[in-house]
């Protein structure tokens, strides 16, 4: 073998190895795995290792019901605090209303990065009054909300489950107003 030969090799082998290496560390801060796809609730662990569930979860009743247009009604279930930095908001969108809807394009927001990927929740916000911050829906690196996306139309009577991920707030803030466009506004605990 020549040495330009051996040369050009080992060139192509370091060029393929800092490519594996950033494929590797985009997947691994993309999330990529299909768990991360659904909203997960945090509990915390006793010390016999079972989980004692939070005064949300033991709960029946909801955070909030927020009305919106056409009959649609979002209520939210449950606002938990993860370890991952983040809080998801999960609940339901039912329609009360008597004819099949939509859930409005309006709430996926105005942002040019969210309305390239279609219907979603991406234009939520969860808002701290006491320091003055507004927290926006978390994205992936290809711009995309990390919400419920595509949503169905609904008929009378029915719903669909939904969730939003934001960045944490501190840990001294528990109390946020949830915001989403064409529902009302309501306060929310966050729990964790």
């Amino acid at each position: 073998m020549s040495i330009r030969f051996t040369t050009k090799a080992h060139r192509g082998m370091a060029a393929l190895t800092v490519v594996v290496g950033l494929v590797l560390g985009v997947a691994g801060c993309g999330g990529g795995g299909s768990d991360d796809k659904k909203p997960k609730t945090s509990t915390s662990a006793t010390a016999d290792g079972e989980s004692d569930p939070t005064a949300q979860q033991g709960s029946d009743s909801p955070l909030a019901e927020l009305k919106g247009e056409d009959g649609l009604v979002l209520t939210i279930d449950s606002a938990a605090r993860d370890a991952g930095g983040f809080v998801t908001v999960s609940g339901e969108i039912k329609n009360d209303g008597a004819e099949a809807a939509r859930v409005p394009i309006q709430t996926r927001g105005d942002e040019t990065e969210i309305m390239r990927h279609g219907g979603s929740l991406g234009g939520a916000t969860l808002v701290d009054s006491a320091k003055r911050k507004r927290y926006y829906v978390l994205r992936d690196t290809d711009g995309r909300p990390l919400t419920t996306t595509d949503m169905p139309r609904i008929k009378p009577g029915a719903s669909i489950p939904v969730f939003m991920q934001f960045p944490s707030p501190p840990a001294d803030t528990a109390k946020v107003t949830f915001q989403l466009p064409t529902f009302a506004a309501a306060p929310i605990e966050i729990s964790g």
